[in-house]
C-alpha cells in the first residue's frame, strides 16, 4: 500500500499528461531488474550460509583457534618463564655488580675525600675569598673613575653642543620651513586636490556610462532569457525527474509484489510437484523397506557382533588368565631355584617362608606386631 502524502496544491497539465506513461514504461522496465536482484539476493544468501559461513570456520577459525591453543599460547608461556629467568639473573648481576663497586670504589673514594680533598678544599676556598675582597676592591675604585670619564663624555659635552647648536636650528631651520609650508605647499596640495575630485567625477560619470551599456547590451537579454526560457524549461525538466523518481518508487515496490508472488507460485509448484511426490515416496515405500531392513537384516546383524564381540572378549580373559598363571610359575621355579643355590653355596638349612595373617577385605586392622602381608593375587597364591 503507497503511503499518502500530505496534500499539495494543483498540479499542471505536463505533470498529468506525462505521470501514467511514465509509470508504465518504468514498470515494465523495472519488473526484470527487480526480479534479477531478489533472485541474486536469495542466492547470495544461500551460499552465505551453506558455503562461506562453513568455509570461514574451516580456513581461519578453527586453525586460528588451533594455532592459539596448543602453540601461541605454550609459546607465549614459555617466552614469560625465559624472560622472568633472564630477568632474575639481570637482578642478580646488577646486585653483584653494585655490590662489588660499592666495596672497591666508595671505600677509597670516601677515604680520600675525607683525607684529602676536604682539607685542600677549605684551603683553596680561603685563598679564593681573599682573592675575590682584593678584586671586589679594586672593582669598585676602576667603576667610580670609569663612571665620572662617561658621565664627562655622553652627558656634559652633548648638552653643551645642544646650547650652542640650539637657536641655529630654530632660526636657519624651523622658521623657513615654516613659511615654505603655508605659503607655497598649501596652496599646491590645494590645486591638486581639486584637480584630483575633477579626474574622479570624470571617471565615475564615463565607468557609469559604460555599466549602462553593458546591462543594456547583455544584462538585460541574459535576464529575459532566463525569466522566459531557462526557467520555465528547467520547470518542465524538473517535473519530469521527480515524476520519474515517483515512477521509479512505484514500480520498484510493484516490482516487489510481482516478485514476491512469482516466489510464492515457484514454491508452490515445487511442493506440489517435487516435495509431495517425495514425501509420499519416502512415507509409502522408503520408510517400510528401511524398517523391514533394519528389524530383518540390521539387528540380528548387530546381535551377531556382539556375540562374536563378547566370545572373543571371554577368550581374551582366559588367555590373559594363563598367561598370568604361567608367570607367577615361572616366578616361583626362579624363586626356588636361587634359594637351592645359595643353600648349595652358603650351605644351612632353607629358610622357611613366614607366613603372614592375611587382611580380611575391606579391613586394614592387623594383629599387634604383626608385619603387613604383601599384596599377592590369586593367580601367585595358586602357583
Amino acid at each position: 500500500m503507497e503511503n499518502r502524502s500530505t496534500p499539495q496544491g494543483p498540479e499542471g497539465c505536463l505533470t498529468v499528461a506525462i505521470r501514467i506513461p511514465v509509470r508504465i514504461v518504468v514498470l515494465v522496465l523495472v519488473v526484470p531488474v527487480r526480479m534479477a536482484w531478489d533472485l541474486l539476493a536469495a542466492g547470495a544468501k544461500a551460499v552465505r550460509r551453506v558455503v562461506l559461513v562453513p568455509l570461514w570456520r574451516v580456513l581461519v577459525v578453527i586453525p586460528f583457534e588451533w594455532s592459539y591453543r596448543f602453540l601461541l599460547t605454550p609459546l607465549g608461556q614459555g617466552i614469560t618463564w625465559l624472560a622472568g629467568l633472564v630477568g632474575a639473573g639481570c637482578v642478580a648481576l646488577g646486585r653483584g655488580v653494585a655490590r662489588l663497586a660499592v666495596n672497591l670504589v666508595a671505600s677509597p673514594a670516601r677515604w680520600l675525600f675525607r683525607t684529602v680533598l676536604a682539607p685542600l678544599g677549605r684551603g683553596v676556598g680561603r685563598v679564593v675569598r681573599g682573592i675575590g675582597t682584593g678584586i671586589g676592591l679594586a672593582a669598585q675604585g676602576i667603576g667610580f673613575v670609569l663612571g665620572r670619564v662617561l658621565w664627562a663624555v655622553f652627558v656634559r659635552t652633548p648638552a653643551t653642543l645642544w646650547r650652542l647648536l640650539h637657536p641655529l636650528l630654530r632660526y636657519g631651520l624651523l622658521a623657513p620651513g615654516s613659511w615654505l609650508y603655508r605659503n607655497a605647499l598649501t596652496p599646491l596640495g590645494h590645486a591638486t586636490a581639486w584637480l584630483g575630485r575633477a579626474v574622479g567625477a570624470a571617471l565615475t560619470a564615463l565607468a557609469r556610462g559604460l555599466g549602462a551599456l553593458v546591462v543594456l547590451l547583455f544584462v538585460v537579454p541574459v535576464v529575459w532569457a532566463y525569466r522566459q526560457v531557462l526557467t520555465p524549461l528547467g520547470r518542465a525538466l524538473a517535473v519530469v525527474a521527480r515524476e520519474i523518481g515517483h515512477a521509479v518508487g512505484h514500480a520498484w515496490r510493484a516490482a516487489g509484489f510481482v516478485s514476491r508472488a512469482v516466489g510464492r507460485g515457484l514454491k508452490w509448484l515445487g511442493r506440489n510437484l517435487v516435495g509431495r511426490p517425495l514425501r509420499w515416496v519416502y512415507a509409502a515405500l522408503l520408510t517400510p523397506v528401511g524398517h523391514w531392513a533394519r528389524d530383518t537384516v540390521l539387528r540380528p546383524a548387530a546381535r551377531a557382533v556382539r556375540g562374536v564381540g563378547r566370545i572373543a572378549a571371554d577368550a581374551a580373559r582366559g588367555a590373559g588368565h594363563a598367561a598370568r598363571e604361567a608367570l607367577a610359575s615361572a616366578r616361583e621355579t626362579v624363586r626356588n631355584a636361587r634359594q637351592e643355590a645359595w643353600r648349595a653355596l652358603v650351605g644351612g638349612s632353607p629358610r622357611e617362608r613366614v607366613e603372614h595373617r592375611a587382611r580380611t577385605l575391606g579391613s586394614t586392622t592387623t594383629a599387634s606386631g604383626a608385619v603387613p602381608a604383601p599384596e599377592i593375587s590369586l593367580s601367585k597364591t595358586e602357583g
